[in-house]
């Protein structure tokens, strides 16, 4: 049987893999769900840090996706990864809002992205949020105990047609554990995180990572992102890509039908612009096989 996260299978394969959709205007309803079952896409991205904090409609949004499906991959929905609105400056501060990444693990999606993040500690922080404190890989060794609580797992357990049981031990992030189903994602984005840019990516749990050239930009004091980067930016981005390779976490990139195969032979394995065309030109020069 597949996994239920179709994007981490592909990553175990050494496959790039495609998202949709923007930071915001992402239409949460059960309706749209049945539609974007059969994205062309291997993950969906619902940008919640900019866009509208709606746990009604992503909750009838994923149930949408369920019954629209299975994928023609034979997954039960697309992957749902959604961009939080908490900022990873500080643990302190990831600790008190981590309200918002239960609300959101609660309605059943498969990942989460933390933007802004600026300390390792806030990074643990957000994979601590994120985990049962039943579940013990990697704890004592960068990370503490899980500090999710009880009490939405049936309905999760639901959307992702298991048991209650199944769902506690999916429910964890991936790489780290190699049977977890939740994808934790990063953007380094802020001059503030540059200095410890190594450090951040070396806390166990992240699943991907990527250098936000647009937040980046305002944070170095452009007032629009600069084309071509400058060589400040593009320090940063080889400083988390290498970062990325060598902790085992997906570097993410944006690419184009023109600039694809470079990308992704230079390491990138997940791949932002939102283009159908980009995704056909680098599936075929990766030689996937999974369908869509």
């Amino acid at each position: 049987m597949p996994r239920l996260n179709r994007a981490i299978e592909l990553l175990e394969m050494d496959q790039p893999i495609y998202y949709t959709g923007g930071h915001t205007g992402h239409v949460l309803t059960y309706e749209q769900g049945k539609v974007d079952a059969g994205t062309w896409a291997d993950y969906i991205n619902v940008g919640m840090e900019h866009g509208c904090f709606d746990m009604t409609g992503l909750a009838a949004y994923l149930q949408g996706l369920i019954d629209g499906g299975p994928t023609r991959s034979g997954h039960r929905m697309p992957t749902v990864i959604v961009e939080s609105p908490v900022e990873g400056v500080n643990a302190e501060y990831v600790r008190y809002n981590a309200w918002q990444f239960r609300q959101i693990l609660a309605r059943g999606v498969h990942g989460i992205l933390l933007c802004q993040a600026e300390t390792p500690e806030a990074v643990a922080a957000f994979v601590e949020a994120c985990r049962y404190p039943v579940n013990r890989l990697g704890v004592g060794a960068g990370l503490g105990q899980g500090r999710r609580g009880v009490g939405s797992e049936p309905e999760c357990a639901a959307v992702w047609g298991m048991s209650r049981d199944d769902y506690l031990d999916k429910a964890e992030p991936w790489p780290l554990n190699p049977e977890g189903e939740l994808l934790l994602g990063l953007k380094i984005e802020s001059a503030a995180a540059i200095a410890r840019i190594e450090e951040i990516l070396s806390v166990p749990g992240i699943g991907f990572a990527e250098m936000g050239p647009g937040d980046l930009s305002l944070s170095l004091g452009y007032r629009h992102r600069p084309v071509p980067m400058p060589p400040e930016m593009e320090a940063v981005r080889q400083r988390v890509r290498a970062a990325c390779h060598a902790n085992g976490i997906a570097f993410l990139e944006t690419g184009t039908p023109q600039t694809i195969g470079a990308i992704i032979d230079e390491g990138a394995r997940v791949i932002a612009g939102g283009r159908e065309d980009t995704a056909k030109a680098g599936r075929a020069h990766s030689g996937r096989t999974m369908a869509v």
